[in-house]
Protein backbone atom coordinates (compact mmCIF):
# COMPACT_ATOMS: atom_id res chain seq x y z
CA UNK A 1 0.00 0.00 0.00
CA UNK A 2 1.00 3.74 -1.01
CA UNK A 3 1.10 5.99 1.57
CA UNK A 4 1.32 10.06 0.74
CA UNK A 5 1.07 11.97 3.97
CA UNK A 6 1.25 15.88 4.19
CA UNK A 7 4.35 17.42 5.49
CA UNK A 8 2.52 19.20 8.17
CA UNK A 9 3.44 18.45 11.96
CA UNK A 10 -0.08 17.41 12.29
CA UNK A 11 -0.23 15.15 9.39
CA UNK A 12 -3.39 16.12 8.39
CA UNK A 13 -3.78 15.53 5.05
CA UNK A 14 -2.84 11.25 4.13
CA UNK A 15 -3.92 9.36 1.82
CA UNK A 16 -3.81 6.06 1.01
CA UNK A 17 -3.44 3.58 -2.41
CA UNK A 18 -3.84 0.24 -3.04
CA UNK A 19 -2.41 -2.04 -6.01
CA UNK A 20 -4.79 -1.32 -8.58
CA UNK A 21 -6.04 2.03 -7.16
CA UNK A 22 -6.69 4.94 -9.63
CA UNK A 23 -7.98 8.40 -7.74
CA UNK A 24 -7.61 12.01 -8.66
CA UNK A 25 -6.28 14.66 -6.49
CA UNK A 26 -7.70 18.52 -6.31
CA UNK A 27 -9.84 20.47 -4.66
CA UNK A 28 -13.68 19.70 -6.28
CA UNK A 29 -15.48 17.71 -4.23
CA UNK A 30 -15.95 14.75 -7.33
CA UNK A 31 -12.11 14.77 -6.61
CA UNK A 32 -10.99 11.05 -4.76
CA UNK A 33 -8.38 13.01 -2.94
CA UNK A 34 -10.06 16.33 -1.86
CA UNK A 35 -7.02 19.03 -1.20
CA UNK A 36 -8.63 22.12 -0.44
CA UNK A 37 -6.01 24.95 -0.64
CA UNK A 38 -4.57 27.60 -2.46
CA UNK A 39 -2.93 26.72 -6.01
CA UNK A 40 -4.78 23.07 -6.39
CA UNK A 41 -6.62 22.99 -9.60
CA UNK A 42 -9.95 21.24 -9.21
CA UNK A 43 -8.62 18.23 -10.61
CA UNK A 44 -4.95 18.66 -10.03
CA UNK A 45 -3.41 15.08 -10.72
CA UNK A 46 -4.13 11.15 -11.08
CA UNK A 47 -2.66 8.70 -8.72
CA UNK A 48 -2.33 5.21 -10.40
CA UNK A 49 -0.56 2.51 -7.84
CA UNK A 50 1.01 -0.51 -9.26
CA UNK A 51 2.15 -3.27 -6.75
CA UNK A 52 5.86 -1.96 -7.25
CA UNK A 53 5.75 1.75 -8.59
CA UNK A 54 2.96 4.55 -8.10
CA UNK A 55 2.41 7.09 -11.06
CA UNK A 56 1.54 10.27 -11.13
CA UNK A 57 -0.44 12.20 -14.11
CA UNK A 58 -0.97 15.26 -14.32
CA UNK A 59 -4.20 16.64 -15.79
CA UNK A 60 -3.37 20.31 -16.93
CA UNK A 61 -3.00 21.72 -13.98
CA UNK A 62 -2.59 25.27 -13.82
CA UNK A 63 0.31 25.68 -11.25
CA UNK A 64 1.82 22.06 -11.94
CA UNK A 65 2.67 19.03 -10.25
CA UNK A 66 5.84 18.33 -8.92
CA UNK A 67 7.80 15.27 -7.88
CA UNK A 68 11.28 16.20 -5.89
CA UNK A 69 11.05 19.70 -7.18
CA UNK A 70 11.20 18.76 -10.91
CA UNK A 71 7.58 19.28 -12.71
CA UNK A 72 5.81 16.77 -14.07
CA UNK A 73 5.13 17.61 -17.90
CA UNK A 74 2.65 14.10 -18.57
CA UNK A 75 3.55 11.29 -16.31
CA UNK A 76 6.38 10.95 -13.67
CA UNK A 77 7.14 7.94 -11.39
CA UNK A 78 6.91 8.30 -7.79
CA UNK A 79 9.18 6.50 -5.12
CA UNK A 80 8.98 5.67 -1.79
CA UNK A 81 10.68 8.69 -0.11
CA UNK A 82 9.63 11.25 -2.97
CA UNK A 83 7.99 14.70 -2.21
CA UNK A 84 5.12 15.06 -4.38
CA UNK A 85 4.05 18.62 -4.43
CA UNK A 86 0.24 20.12 -5.44
CA UNK A 87 -0.12 23.79 -5.24
CA UNK A 88 1.49 24.19 -1.93
CA UNK A 89 0.76 20.98 -0.16
CA UNK A 90 3.78 18.79 -0.18
CA UNK A 91 3.17 14.76 0.59
CA UNK A 92 5.29 12.44 1.46
CA UNK A 93 5.62 8.90 -0.08
CA UNK A 94 5.97 6.09 1.91
CA UNK A 95 5.21 2.17 1.34
CA UNK A 96 3.78 -0.08 3.75
CA UNK A 97 3.69 -3.51 3.10
CA UNK A 98 1.81 -4.64 6.21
Amino acid sequence: MWILRSSEPDGSLTFRLGPGAIKTVGRASRADFIIDAALVSRLHCRLEAGNERLDVVDLESTNGTFVNDARVVDRAKVAEGDRLRVGRVELTVTRDDD
